[in-house]
Formats: C-alpha cells, structure tokens, sequence
C-alpha cells in the first residue's frame, strides 16, 4: 500500500455537514484496509483567490495509507460532490503523523485520537508562601 496526503476544501455553506464526510472518507479507506494517519480539520480559512466566487472554505487535510481501488473511489466521491470545491493527492515516500504547521492555528482541531498520548494532568493551583505574606 502507498502512503497519500489528501487536502480538500468544502464549501462555507456546508461545513457542518464536514464531519459526516470525514467519516464517510474513513470508512471508505478502512472498508479496503487501508490506514489513516492523520486527520486533521483546519476550518474555515481564506483562500488565495476567489473559487466560484466564494473567498472563504472549509479546509480538511488526511494522511492515509491505501492501496489504488480505495484510493479511485475517493477520489470519485469527491469528483461528483457538489459540496467539495477542490481537492488534491500527493503521493508520499513514508507515512507523516506529526502534527501540520497549521495545526499551530488555534482554529484547526485534530480529528484523529493520538495515539500513545496519556492525558496531561492539570497542574495545580500555586499559593503564596505564608511567611511572605507576613511583614
């Protein structure tokens, strides 16, 4: 199986229904054995030029692994989506799990669960000293 970074843009007016497709997109990749990688949702974002008069989108970015049937099938759902305004594949050499540089954005959220991550414990409160409150 080959490793695939797909970006696809969704329009404005039908982002909430962008995680129904992302599940659809997963269950088509699993359904032929393939694997996802990273999941990650960048939200509605400016876009460089204007796509069907629109200047804004819904950005979501997948690193799947998959062999060429799952792969020709999604990229057939996205063809024939009205919803979806572009979309790109790339082929790459290994898989990438690291989070994008866009991830950095406090709008993108990851929408794959991380795994080997443990719940970060929230640290607690610090007090003052007792004797620095006395003079």
């Amino acid at each position: 199986m080959r490793h695939y970074e797909i970006v696809f843009i969704v329009h404005p007016d039908q982002s909430e229904q962008v995680p129904g497709m992302v599940e659809r997109c997963r269950s088509m990749v699993l359904a032929k054995g393939g694997k996802i990688h990273r999941l990650e949702d960048w939200g509605r974002r400016q876009m460089a030029y204007p796509i069907q008069k629109l200047h804004k989108a819904h950005y979501v970015l997948m690193n799947i692994e998959c062999n060429n049937e799952a792969l020709e099938e999604l990229e057939h759902a996205f063809k024939f989506n009205d919803a979806v305004l572009r979309h790109l594949t790339v082929g790459m050499t290994d898989a990438v799990t690291a989070p994008s540089p866009m991830m950095k954005d406090e709008k993108s959220r990851s929408l794959a669960p991380a795994q080997g991550d443990a719940p970060r414990p929230v640290p607690a409160a610090v007090e003052p000293a007792a004797e620095s409150l006395t003079t």
